[in-house]
């Protein structure tokens, strides 16, 4: 979880000396050396997986003939699996400079392909692309094995002619018609426990197959399979998927209480971006370390010096708001101090 950054290219991180007169400009001129102070960006990644549940057809059945809870909606339930912090170093485009590229100079510095002075410990990281999958939708289509419709049984009348007044005589008549919700609900609850009680017949032997070695195996798990086809149409079923996300906080000096939104976690969305408020926020929390004044007396150097940065020891803790997620300690360059190396006369 942990990138360590060592104490040599925390002391020696050197961003650029000035070279006096010489203004910024669009494009460098030729002979100079321009080169940026480090900064430290903290590469989240996260990973979480998102639930999307199916109620089942008979779920307000289940406590009636099963005995058990079963939830009776659709939902969608998102929660974080695996959380890693690591900071990386990188150039401040805010902090350029020029150094006089002299002997002096070039015998101790040398410039990464960021314009950094060299960091032999540095991590760039890498890019990454975070695509949320597709949902899922409900389909019953293929539970059960019992047929929809029943017999109902249904009084019918007609007249009868009984000498000079008519009257009504009940016919007995069978109709097909559809089953109601609860019905079905019944009768998939039987063959549950039919289900189950041939299942301990089969385990105690009082039955007149007889079962024994693979055959025994095979049988109880087709029973098994077919129960869980059963508890299903009751308890409903489940998909999961999982979601990565990589996020970059990099932290500003100025940020008040240096408090930033990492990411958001959605029930419906899954992970999102800081950006996205359809989501609950997780933030880092970065407390900096007091940097102690240097021992002794210094007196402003003249000529060409190095501008560098020493970096703050911070404790970064990413939370929901409430309960802290992950804690590290790391080397974070902006909100140290800024200080300068002579280079020659």
């Amino acid at each position: 979880m942990k990138k360590s950054i060592s104490a040599a290219a925390a002391a020696m991180c050197l961003a650029g000396a000035l070279l006096p007169g010489l203004k910024t400009m669009a494009q460098d001129q030729m002979g100079t050396v321009s080169y940026a102070l480090p900064q430290t960006t903290i590469v989240i990644e996260v990973e979480a997986v998102r639930e999307t549940f199916h109620a089942g057809p008979y779920a307000k059945y289940a406590q009636k003939y099963l005995g058990v809870e079963a939830r009776t909606e659709d939902q969608s339930l998102c929660h974080l699996s695996a959380v890693r912090m690591t900071p990386t170093i990188e150039a401040d485009q805010n902090y350029r400079y020029y150094i006089n590229p002299g002997k002096d100079a070039l015998s101790f510095l040398s410039l990464t392909s960021q314009g950094l002075i060299a960091v032999s410990d540095g991590s760039f990281g890498e890019g990454s692309q975070w695509r949320f999958t597709s949902q899922s939708s409900a389909d019953f289509s293929d539970r059960g094995v019992s047929s929809n419709l029943t017999s109902e049984a249904a009084t019918l009348y007609r007249a009868d002619n009984a000498g000079a007044s008519y009257g009504r005589v009940g016919v007995q008549q069978n109709m097909v018609v559809q089953k109601s919700l609860e019905q079905r609900a019944q009768e998939a609850a039987s063959t549950i426990f039919e289900l189950r009680k041939k299942r301990i017949q089969i385990v105690t032997g009082d039955t007149d197959a007889t079962y024994s070695g693979e055959a025994m195996g095979a049988a109880l798990s087709e029973i098994e399979a077919l129960e869980k086809e059963y508890m299903s149409l009751f308890t409903g079923y489940s998909d999961f998927q999982t979601q990565k996300l990589k996020c970059d906080v990099v932290p500003a000096k100025d940020q008040k209480g240096q408090t930033y939104i990492a990411f958001r976690v959605s029930d419906t969305d899954g992970i999102v971006t800081a950006d996205n408020v359809s989501g609950k926020p997780y933030l880092l929390k970065i407390e900096p370390q007091k940097i102690a004044d240097a021992s002794g007396k210094a007196s402003p150097a003249k000529g060409n010096v190095a501008v560098y940065r020493i970096p703050a020891i911070c404790t970064v803790v990413l939370s929901d708001g409430v309960n802290p997620v992950l804690q590290d300690r790391m080397a974070i360059y902006q909100l140290g101090r800024e200080s300068w190396f002579p280079l020659g006369k």
